[in-house]
């Protein structure tokens, strides 16, 4: 029996700086009312903004797992990463294929699921801790 909330919307960002470049993932989960429940953010070295928009997806699954969700909700604002793992888009990029499995068996283990992408606007706080992290890797 889930001892958290039973849906929690988790809204996930990566980037990185150059692409290829310093890059960092961050992720804000919320119940639907929309009160934030959890936020995590961190750096993850030298890679390109694909591979940390999957990261970011992972690292988002992972606090909607760790607070009980039965079904979660991921917001991105990576078209490809939502297009791909919604099935409309094929993993070409061998790169990012072992990261979309990971993706695919975190969500498995979700009784509901769904990924969507929104403009970059709508996912203003996720963008802001992966700025975050950027700012204080590089800093540092």
């Amino acid at each position: 029996m889930s001892t958290g909330p039973t849906k929690v919307i988790v809204h996930v960002d990566g980037g990185a700086r150059g692409n290829p470049g310093p890059a960092a993932v961050a992720a804000v989960a919320a119940d639907p009312a929309g009160e934030v429940l959890r936020e995590a953010n961190e750096f993850i070295g030298h890679t390109t903004n694909n591979v940390a928009e999957y990261r970011a997806l992972l690292l988002g699954l992972k606090l909607a797992e760790e607070l009980g969700a039965g079904e979660v909700e991921v917001v991105n604002d990576s078209q490809l990463v939502a297009r791909q793992v919604g099935g409309q888009y094929k993993v070409k990029h061998a790169g990012l294929r072992p990261l979309y499995l990971e993706a695919m068996a975190a969500l498995a283990r979700f009784e509901r699921w769904a990924v969507r992408d929104v403009r970059r606007e709508q996912n203003q706080r996720a963008d802001a801790l992966v700025n975050e992290a950027l700012d204080a890797a590089l800093a540092g």
